[in-house]
C-alpha cells in the first residue's frame, strides 16, 4: 500500500458481445432480480468513506454510478483514507483530524463504509458502529471483506512475486477469503445483536475478486489471460478490472440496486468487460445474506 508521501509500504505494515462473452456470463449464472424491477431510482444517500488503498478508489467509482442511475439527492458526506490502515486506526485518528467522527456526531450520514484489515475483530468497527448509531439510528454501517493481501496467509504459499499469481490455486484464494471474511461476520453478528438491529453489513469483494480470478483460469474473460495481469504488485493493489468489480460490488451493497448497464469510467476496462464485472458484482453482492439485499436462510 501507498502512504500519502508516496511511499509504499506492504499492506501488512500499515495503514471497466461476443461468443466469448456470453460464455463468461453463463460460466456466472443466472442474475438475480431482487431490485432490477425498480421502476424508478432509489433515494439518495449521503455516504462517507473511509478505508485503505483496497478500497479508497471506491467513492470515485460509486459518484459515476450514482450519475448514470439518475440517482437524485445523493451526497458524498466525506472520505478518510489512511494506507493499509486498520479500522481502528481510523478511530484512533486525533478529533482534529477525524473527518469520520465528526461526520458520525452530526447525524448527517446514511451509510459508513470501513475496509477490514486482518485484525479482526476489530474495536474500530466496533467504535463506529456504536457512535454513528447514538447520531443516527437508522444508519448502515459497510464493513469491505476484500480480497487477501498476497494472495493467502500462509508465509509458505504467499506470494513474493506478482508474476507467481498466475500458479496460484483457486481453492486456496478463496478459502483465505472464506477465513477473513467468517470472522468479519462473526462480528458483524455479535454488533447487530448487541445494538439490536441490523446495522453492520458486508460487502463480499472478496469473494467477488476471486470468482473473477477463476474466470480468467478458465480463459471465460475476454482480454485477460493471467491472474497477474489483474494486479499491480505483490501486495494485491488492484489493476483497472478489480477495482472496477469492487466499485460494482460497494455500489450495489450501498443502493441495493444492480449496477448493470450503468458504467463507470475506467481507463482499461472494455464494455463487454464491463458487462461482465457488473452482473458478477450483483450476483455475489445480492445473493449474500451479510450484504443486506438477499433474505437469510432460515435454519431447519
Amino acid at each position: 500500500m501507498q502512504s500519502r508521501a508516496g511511499i509504499r509500504f506492504p499492506l501488512f505494515h500499515l495503514v471497466s458481445i461476443s461468443v466469448t462473452v456470453w460464455a463468461a456470463m453463463a460460466a456466472i449464472g443466472t442474475p438475480s432480480t431482487l431490485a432490477d424491477d425498480a421502476k424508478s431510482p432509489p433515494k439518495g444517500l449521503r455516504v462517507f468513506y473511509t478505508g485503505h488503498s483496497f478500497h479508497m478508489f471506491v467513492p470515485r467509482q460509486v459518484e459515476q454510478l450514482v450519475q448514470a442511475a439518475g440517482i437524485k439527492g445523493h451526497k458524498l458526506a466525506g472520505r478518510q483514507g489512511i494506507g493499509g490502515s486498520r479500522v481502528y486506526q481510523h478511530w484512533d485518528l486525533p478529533d482534529d483530524r477525524n473527518q469520520a467522527k465528526t461526520a458520525l456526531k452530526t447525524g448527517i450520514v446514511d451509510v459508513f463504509t470501513m475496509a477490514a484489515h486482518l485484525t479482526v475483530p476489530d474495536r474500530g468497527i466496533a467504535s463506529f458502529t456504536e457512535l454513528g448509531l447514538k447520531h443516527n439510528p437508522k444508519l448502515r454501517l459497510l464493513v469491505q471483506a476484500s480480497w487477501y493481501p498476497f494472495d493467502v496467509p500462509s508465509r509458505e504459499k504467499r506470494i513474493r512475486k506478482n508474476e507467481q499469481r498466475d500458479a496460484m490455486a483457486i481453492k486456496d484464494l478463496q478459502a483465505a477469503v472464506d477465513g477473513w471474511r467468517t470472522k468479519l461476520e462473526a462480528q458483524a453478528d455479535a454488533l447487530n445483536k448487541q445494538h439490536g438491529r441490523k446495522a453492520v453489513f458486508i460487502v463480499p469483494v472478496g469473494d467477488a475478486v476471486v470468482k473473477l480470478r477463476a474466470l480468467v483460469v478458465a480463459g471465460r474473460f475476454p482480454g485477460v489471460k493471467a491472474q497477474s495481469a489483474l494486479f499491480r504488485d505483490p501486495i494485491g493493489h488492484g489493476g483497472p478490472h478489480v477495482q472496477a468489480l469492487a466499485g460494482y460490488c460497494n455500489f450495489a451493497a450501498i443502493y441495493r440496486v444492480s449496477p448493470q448497464g450503468l458504467k463507470a469510467k475506467i481507463r482499461g476496462v472494455s464494455e463487454a468487460q464491463h458487462a461482465i464485472l457488473q452482473k458478477l458484482a450483483w450476483e455475489t453482492v445480492s445473493r449474500y445474506s451479510h450484504a443486506g439485499i438477499a433474505k437469510p436462510r432460515k435454519r431447519r
